[in-house]
């Protein structure tokens, strides 16, 4: 007896209610193929989707000589079937020697390619047999493909391997049955997506929460001959897919050029992910970076997507890249090269599309050369690098900085906007900021807490000229007499900046110049000219 009783497939419409029922690939796809496969004279239920596959699923792929395109090709989603020899196995697995079939080859392929079904009768034999051991052994007699497609695009192929004749009359039932699954795929798929995206919206969610209030400054703030070279070479940098080494001390604002270079980029549209290398324990650096599989180790109570994951299509930002340990430095080293990646306890291969922006305060050339960073790493991460001058170097932008922090502090204190007297500039342009910017900014929101007066008076117990720019005291002046006010240790500046003019000829720059007599950068000496109104002549 044929198919065409429908009697070996059970009833229609359970099939047809129990499939539009499922929302998940992971539920539907399974249940299809046992609702369709369950009885005995089916041998073999298969079920393939379009997927585009990975380079190691074509380097596993007995047919990959026989792929013309490699951007996609059928992936056997689920399988089932009853054997002959062993009533109790059920051919369940789909890892088989034809889990990869590429389009157009073979007939599952041709069925894809050409969006027509097949139906082939095998008890005279058929150039389409691939295993004919199998088929006798199995007593197979037909095989029916259908394309399983949804508004005029092809997800897949159902392949149904049957100890019966199939009769031309199942053609509209099995039509009714594919047309109805594809659509079930399709809706499946769409909500899957939707899941994912949502999943993934809520990961960055959590990580941007924790971010919140970490970040030093939100706009680059100065008119240096310093920060201007930064900014030429973040315009340069931004719009590439280039890594960026961004070197510096620490408090300098390394983070803040990460960031800029991101908004200036066309990955603009995608997250910023930030990891922070020296926090991270050592025994979970691999779960930080790739992720990892529920139960792959101790803790691990749920799937946990990666910093690399987070970022993909965006910006991965990994500051203190100086502290990975050495012997985790080759794994993130082939994610660089390869642009994959295995989660923690998972053998699938995800492929990840992240542009790296690395920060350190150490010589990682340096470090190289002692054999303390990977070479290879190094030169990888510093195909562009950006050096930041300490706020020393750039003591003309001390003020519009100040100003700036201050309005930020003024609305956290929910407090009148303070204002900065010239005394207040110079005494902060005298310190000599061993932590930076990040120091200044601290200095001033204490200073602002306390000063509830309105007056801003700072506790820079560790004053010190910066590079010499405060001349000594005369030597008639000794420590027995009274203290000098900050007026006239401005004076005293200004005086001794004077002299050295005169003695340079009016010449700030160069040998014998004045920056050199005082013992500072060029650039520094002109912006205290402007700051305390001195002529060069």
């Amino acid at each position: 007896m044929g198919l065409d009783t429908y009697a070996v497939f059970g009833d229609p419409k359970d099939i047809l209610l129990s499939i539009s029922g499922m929302h998940h690939l992971p539920e539907l796809l399974p249940l299809a193929v046992r609702k369709l496969g369950r009885d005995s004279q089916i041998a073999l239920v298969r079920l393939w989707l379009l997927k585009p596959p990975t380079p190691t699923d074509c380097e596993r792929c007995l047919l990959a000589n026989e792929c013309r395109d490699r951007s996609r090709c059928l992936q056997l989603a689920a399988s089932y079937g009853n054997s002959r020899t062993e009533p109790s196995e059920h051919w369940t697995g789909t890892e088989g020697d034809f889990r990869r079939m590429p389009l157009g080859v073979r007939k599952v392929g041709h069925i894809a390619a050409s969006g027509q079904p097949i139906r082939i009768n095998l008890s005279s034999g058929s150039d389409w047999i691939l295993r004919p051991d199998w088929i006798e052994r199995e007593g197979i007699v037909a095989f029916q493909g259908m394309p399983l497609r949804y508004r005029d695009e092809t997800l897949g192929v159902l392949g149904i391997f049957s100890r019966v004749p199939i009769g031309p009359s199942c053609d509209q039932w099995l039509m009714m049955i594919s047309d109805q699954l594809a659509a079930a795929i399709a809706n499946a798929q769409s909500v899957d997506e939707i899941e994912n995206l949502r999943h993934r919206l809520e990961q960055e969610n959590e990580y941007l929460r924790e971010e919140v209030g970490e970040v030093s400054f939100g706009e680059l703030v100065g008119s240096s001959a310093p920060l201007q070279t930064i900014v030429r070479q973040i315009d340069l940098v931004a719009p590439t897919d280039s890594s960026v080494l961004v070197l510096g001390e620490s408090g300098t604002g390394k983070e803040l050029i990460a960031r800029e270079v991101h908004r200036r980029s066309a990955r603009c549209g995608r997250p910023l992910i930030k990891v922070n290398c020296a926090a991270i324990p050592r025994e979970l650096y691999e779960s930080e970076f790739f992720g990892h599989r529920k139960g792959s180790f101790t803790g691990a109570l749920r799937d946990r997507a990666g910093r690399f994951e987070l970022a993909d299509g965006g910006t991965l930002f990994l500051d203190e890249v100086g502290e990975i340990p050495l012997d985790l430095q080759s794994k993130l080293l082939r994610v660089l090269q390869e642009g994959e990646l295995e989660r923690v306890g998972e053998e699938q291969t995800r492929r990840v599309d992240v542009r790296i922006i690395a920060a350190t305060n150490r010589d990682l050339r340096d470090e190289a050369g002692k054999g303390r960073f990977r070479q290879d790493l190094y030169y990888r991460l510093s195909v562009f690098p950006i050096e930041l001058a300490p706020l020393r170097m750039r003591s003309e932008d001390i003020p519009l900085l100040a100003e700036h922090f201050l309005q930020m502090i003024s609305r956290k204190l929910g407090r009148k906007p303070f204002r900065l007297t010239l005394a207040n500039v110079q005494q902060l342009q005298r310190y000599h900021w061993p932590g930076n910017i990040r120091e200044l900014q601290h200095v001033l929101e204490r200073a602002a807490i306390v000063s509830l007066d309105g007056k801003l008076r700072f506790d820079l117990s560790g004053l010190e000229s910066v590079g010499g720019a405060v001349a000594a005291a005369p030597a008639s002046f000794t420590k027995d007499q009274a203290i000098m006010t900050e007026a006239e240790m401005v004076e005293l500046q200004i005086a001794n900046i004077r002299r050295a003019l005169k003695q340079a000829g009016g010449k700030i720059y160069g040998k014998a110049g004045a920056a050199e007599l005082l013992g500072i950068k060029p650039t520094t000496l002109a912006s205290r000219m402007r700051t305390l109104k001195i002529d060069r002549h």
